[in-house]
């Protein structure tokens, strides 16, 4: 594929990556037989995607026990709806999870971080040679901070609660020094979504009940 060619399938936008993973999963399946292992992603993989898939969301990528998805690349573009959707998908997965046995026998408690920001997203999704979906430093921001979550929360960075503070309702947290960052990060804790005032709603791009 020609550098013309690839540059008319990629385009630059605003996107909330959301990653999450498993707390203690090596230790967890250390001693487990392979099988047992794939068992337990499979059911673990299956919850999370179907519930990015009903969010909006489209999944990027898996890395071990982690889950990296996107929301607001699609062709309607990305908006504070999309952003909050991301936020409520962590959420309703950590929910999904929470009553669930994982191969029959394992309960497991998750991380999950949010990033906003701008990046290359490919329209294609992937191509033979491995590139991801999205590529900017976003996707890393994401990563970071759910590594930092506590336990069973969802983490969102500043830019993503600003955007959503209509629709979600927070606690802002200490800021956190990450690898690889030159600052601290502010970060906020997702509680729940919040009804919008109706003078606010056009604002934010929820329309009439």
């Amino acid at each position: 594929m020609t550098a013309i060619a690839m540059a008319e399938q990629e385009r630059r936008q605003t996107v909330t990556v959301l990653f999450i993973d498993i707390v203690g999963f090596t230790s967890l399946i250390d001693d487990l037989d392979c099988s047992v292992v794939r068992m337990l992603q499979r059911d673990y993989f299956s919850t999370v995607c179907d519930v990015v898939r009903e969010g909006g969301g489209v999944v990027e990528k898996y890395v071990g026990d982690a889950v990296m998805a996107v929301f607001g690349a699609g062709p309607e573009g990305f908006g504070p709806q999309a952003a909050a959707s991301a936020v409520r998908v962590g959420l309703s997965v950590q929910e999904a999870l929470r009553g669930q046995l994982l191969a029959g026998r394992f309960a497991v408690r998750t991380r999950v971080g949010l990033a906003t920001g701008d990046v290359i997203v490919d329209l294609a999704a992937a191509r033979e040679f491995g590139h991801g979906m999205v590529s900017g430093s976003v996707v890393s921001t994401a990563a970071r901070l759910q590594a930092y979550a506590p336990h069973d929360t969802v983490v969102v960075c500043a830019a993503t609660q600003a955007v959503t503070d209509e629709l979600i309702a927070y606690q802002e947290l200490p800021p956190v020094r990450v690898a690889g960052k030159p600052y601290p990060l502010d970060l906020w804790r997702a509680l729940q979504p919040q009804r919008v005032p109706a003078g606010r709603r056009e604002l934010c791009g929820v329309g009439a009940e």
